[in-house]
């Protein structure tokens, strides 16, 4: 007999990126939360940002959910613990509804979860409900449970685009066309939340502005089965990995530090922004984030260089993710060129330029076994010695990523979900 919970649940979608899902989500999430339910949020697809913010909107950590990088079945054990303590389950889409492979579509129908589309309806009136139809019919089986609109000019407005909806689809609520309400974005996405001090007073007149044209109705609940998961093996038991965590390095998804917690490992955070020395540990992370938008700040800690090169050398594991790959590199160079020593340890050099360099899902074969992944960045870089591995797509996207093995130090554009293989990703943090 499988072991069923009940909770009310909606996916969050839209036709197309940029039409304010985390805005709405984020609002939803507030809005509940402040009227006393429990409210859990969660990311379809890799992303770090969104998360931060719907986090804070929420009060509880978001984990990501994908068919393909974390797998079904942790999708499945992560929403079934939700559904034991929760009022309300939301889980933000990726991109428009349909997209990419596995899409937010492909996650709701196998997950039996309802979907409510987000539609900028600043420059439509009845045709929102067009829109909104043709979403809900291009795909047999899929339950589009209610519509929300964003950028509404008016009450007025807000009226002509409810009453354009056909009778199966609910009116579920409305954020007003207002710059203030909008969440900072910079070239990789949303501003992280701790780098903007009145995050909390931004969520609430999110919720507030939601309240005005919101339905109170929950959405139906939703049977989440138990699935099985193995357990995690102790193998970190004793290790301390040193963690760095400010502004700089932030990209860092909760499931990963879980599963170091679950393998017995201590944690030690550090922020090489505020200057804190290099905790004594057994092993070190450098996870991804902005590294390019400090420059000044970490080629001036040469302690925290000449420390990371005493852990390499005594063959300790370091593993540097992305923005942590580029501050290991011996220079980054900003969009104009100007040039900054950084820690050094892997020879080569990066440049940040315009465009976007590589998006999208990653599979590595590393000696340690397979791990599942994504990339997303700006940079161009250059490393000087020949790769271990390389990544590929599993949808047969260009974007493969080198990944570059020197003593214990791994180093990668790749943005690792360690739970995708727990063996694998242990391994990573021993000699």
């Amino acid at each position: 007999m499988h072991e069923v919970r009940h909770c009310p649940a909606l996916l969050v979608s839209a036709p197309a990126s940029g039409q304010g899902k985390t805005s709405v989500t984020a609002a939803l999430a507030r809005w509940h939360a402040r009227q006393g339910k429990r409210v859990r949020v969660f990311k379809t697809g890799p992303d770090f940002l969104d998360p931060m913010v719907l986090g804070r909107a929420s009060g509880a950590p978001v984990y990501q959910l994908d068919l393909w990088m974390t797998g079904e079945s942790d999708v499945r054990a992560r929403l079934f613990d939700a559904a034991g303590e929760a009022d309300l389950i939301l889980i933000e889409g990726v991109m428009g509804l349909f997209d990419g492979s596995p899409s937010s579509a492909d996650l709701a129908q196998a997950l039996g979860v309802p979907v409510m589309a987000v539609i900028d309806g600043s420059a439509m009136a009845q045709t929102f409900g067009a829109l909104a139809t043709g979403l809900a019919r291009y795909r047999d089986g899929l339950a589009m449970h209610g519509v929300a609109a964003n950028r509404i000019g008016s009450a007025h407005h807000a009226t002509l685009l409810r009453e354009s909806l056909p009778p199966d689809l609910h009116w579920m609520g409305a954020l007003p066309r207002d710059a203030q309400l909008a969440l900072p974005e910079r070239h990789l996405g949303l501003v992280s939340a701790a780098e903007l001090p009145d995050i909390d007073a931004r969520l609430d007149a999110l919720a507030d502005a939601w309240a005005q044209h919101a339905s109170t109705a929950l959405p139906p609940a939703v049977a989440f089965e138990r699935s099985n998961v193995v357990q995690v093996p102790a193998h970190l038991a004793g290790r301390r990995i040193a963690i760095a965590r400010d502004a700089a390095f932030c990209f860092i998804y909760q499931a990963n530090l879980d599963l170091l917690h679950a393998a017995g490992a201590e944690l030690s955070f550090f922020s090489p922004l505020a200057g804190d020395a290099f905790p004594d540990c057994d092993a070190a992370w450098l996870p991804g984030g902005y590294p390019e938008l400090h420059l000044d700040a970490l080629s001036q800690r040469h302690d925290l260089h000449r420390d990371l090169h005493a852990h390499c050398d005594a063959g300790k594991p370091l593993l540097a993710e992305c923005g942590g790959m580029l501050f290991a590199l011996d220079a980054l160079s900003d969009r104009d060129g100007a040039r900054s020593p950084m820690a050094g340890l892997l020879h080569g050099e990066a440049r940040m330029q315009t465009r976007l360099a590589a998006l999208g899902l990653q599979s590595v074969q590393l000696p340690e076994g397979e791990l599942r992944g994504h990339t997303f960045h700006y940079a161009n870089a250059h490393v000087e010695m020949p790769a271990l591995a390389s990544s590929h797509n599993p949808n047969g996207g260009p974007s493969r990523e080198a990944v570059y093995r020197q003593r214990r130090l791994t180093a990668s554009f790749v943005h690792f979900y360690f739970p995708s293989n727990p063996q694998a990703a242990m391994r990573l943090f021993l000699p």
